[in-house]
């Protein structure tokens, strides 16, 4: 019996996005963290929906890659 081969592509292609995902996760609570230093300014709100995007980008995106990668290790 024959053991199955990893895909490659898929693997790969998980591993680019985990690690797209990586640095949006420092970048998305920095940014919340500055719109909250910064409250009276008028772009508050627009700041700190731009960092919670961010962040829940980078989670989806983090989890989509892992999912990506998995399936290419064990080739379903």
């Amino acid at each position: 019996m024959e053991t199955p081969k990893a895909d490659k592509t898929k693997i790969y292609k998980g591993l680019q996005k985990v690690f797209i995902a990586i640095p949006l996760m420092f970048v998305g609570p920095i940014i919340i963290y500055s719109s909250f230093k910064n409250q009276e300014h008028f772009l508050y709100y627009p700041v700190l929906i731009l960092g919670c995007l961010i962040c829940l980008y980078s989670m989806y995106l983090f989890f989509r890659g892992l999912r990506t990668l998995v399936s290419g290790l064990f080739n379903d």
